[in-house]
C-alpha cells in the first residue's frame, strides 16, 4: 500500500487541510484456484430447442407446436390454451383495442372471432370506433397527418362529422356509444363489414371509452354532453363484463384502454367480484410502460399476463388460426378442460372424456 499525502484549502480559511489517500496494489488472481462443479448438478432454465419442425403442408397447429418453449413463443402457446380454455367453459374474452388494429387491415380477424363466439365483449378508443366506420362506409381511412396537420385539414371530414354526429343523437334512444354507432351503421349500410356492427349483430357489448380532445371527431361541433354520456354508459357496462372476466386482450392501445381496465378491474373488485383467474395480454409493436403495468402485472397475479410483441397485421391472423384449430382440436378429440385445474400449468391441465 502507498500513502500519499494531499493538502486541500476551505473557503473559509487559508490554512491547508491535511488528507492522506491511501493507494491500492492490485495484481491479477489466479484463475487455477476456482472452484467449479458438474453440469449435472445445475438448475438449467433452457432445455431443447425446435423440434418436429413441419413439413411443407402443415397445419398451423404444428407449426406453433414446433415453436421453441422459451419466451415470446411459450407466452404465444400459454396466451392459445387460455384463450380456448376459456371458450371451453364459457369465461368472456374481451378484445380491448386502439385503432391501429383497424388501420393495418385486421378488423375482419376480430369478427371472425365473434362470430365463432370466441370474443364475447369488445372495448375500444374513440380512434378505433373512427376508423372501424370509415372503413365500414368509405372502404378507407387515416391520413398523412405530417402534410395535413400543417394547413389544418387534419381530421376534417364532413362524412365522418356527420355520421357521429348522428350516432350521438341516436344514442338518446339506445344503450350506450357502441350500441348507438352499431345501430346507424347498420341502418346506413347493413352490408358493411366493421367490428362495430358485427357485435351488435351479435348482441355482445360494445364499449367505446372516449378521452375528449384526442379524436378528430372532437374538432366538429358536437354534443359534448350526450357524447359523454353514453361513453360513461358504456365504461359503467364494461365494469359488469369485467367483473366476469376470463381473458383480457389489449391490443394496440398504450394508454387509454390499460388505463380504462385498471379501473374497471377495480370497480369489479370493489363490488365483490372474484378476478383471482383473469388471465392478460398486450400485444403491440413495442413494449410500453403502462399496458405492462395496469394490463400484465398489477390486476393480475404473477404468471397471469403476458406480453406479445409484434406487428399486429402478423399476430392477430397467426392467433385467430392457431385459436381455432385448437379449438377443433379439443372437439374432435371430444375433451374439455377441467376449470377446477385452472392454470395449475397450462401443459398438464388435465382433460376429461365427454
Amino acid at each position: 500500500m502507498v500513502m500519499k499525502h494531499l493538502r486541500l484549502y476551505t473557503n473559509r480559511s487559508s490554512e491547508p487541510l491535511l488528507c492522506i489517500i491511501q493507494s491500492m496494489k492490485y495484481n491479477p488472481v489466479d484463475l487455477s484456484k476456482i472452484h467449479t462443479y458438474s453440469l449435472h448438478n445445475r438448475e438449467h432454465k433452457s432445455i431443447g430447442s425446435c423440434k418436429n419442425l413441419p413439413d411443407r403442408g402443415s397445419s398451423c397447429s404444428d407449426f406453433i407446436d414446433s415453436l421453441p418453449d422459451f419466451l415470446g413463443a411459450q407466452s404465444f402457446k400459454r396466451l392459445v390454451d387460455e384463450i380456448v380454455l376459456a371458450y371451453q367453459t364459457n369465461s368472456p374474452v374481451v378484445a380491448a383495442m386502439g385503432g391501429h388494429v383497424i388501420k393495418v387491415g385486421c378488423g375482419p380477424v376480430i369478427i371472425d372471432l365473434i362470430k365463432r363466439g370466441v370474443i364475447k365483449a369488445i372495448a375500444c378508443n374513440g380512434s378505433f370506433a373512427i376508423h372501424d366506420v370509415e372503413i365500414a362506409l368509405f372502404g378507407k381511412t387515416s391520413e398523412d397527418v405530417t402534410k395535413a396537420v400543417l394547413d389544418g385539414s387534419f381530421g376534417m371530414v364532413q362524412e365522418t362529422f356527420d355520421f357521429f354526429n348522428k350516432a350521438i343523437a341516436h344514442s338518446q334512444l339506445s344503450n350506450g356509444l357502441g350500441h348507438s354507432i352499431g345501430d346507424v351503421l347498420i341502418e346506413t349500410d347493413k352490408n358493411c363489414v366493421s367490428v362495430i356492427k358485427t357485435a351488435r349483430e351479435y348482441d355482445i357489448p360494445c364499449c367505446i371509452h372516449v378521452a375528449l380532445g384526442t379524436d378528430t371527431i372532437h374538432m366538429a361541433d358536437l354534443n359534448i354532453s350526450q357524447l359523454a354520456n353514453a361513453s360513461m354508459y358504456d365504461f359503467r357496462l364494461l365494469c359488469d363484463v369485467v367483473s366476469k372476466l376470463g381473458v383480457w386482450l389489449n391490443i394496440g392501445s398504450a394508454v387509454i384502454m390499460p388505463e380504462v381496465f385498471l379501473k374497471a378491474v377495480t370497480v369489479a373488485r370493489n363490488l365483490g367480484a372474484e378476478l383471482d383467474n383473469l388471465f392478460t395480454a398486450n400485444f403491440d409493436m413495442i413494449q410500453h410502460y403502462r399496458p405492462h403495468q395496469n394490463v400484465v402485472t398489477r390486476p393480475v397475479k404473477p404468471g397471469y399476463g403476458v406480453q406479445i410483441i409484434g406487428h399486429h397485421e402478423i399476430m392477430l391472423p397467426l392467433l385467430r388460426q392457431a385459436i381455432i384449430e385448437k379449438i377443433s382440436e379439443r372437439s374432435s378429440k371430444c375433451t374439455t378442460f377441467d376449470p377446477r385445474l385452472r392454470r395449475a400449468h397450462i401443459g398438464d391441465l388435465l382433460h376429461f372424456e365427454c
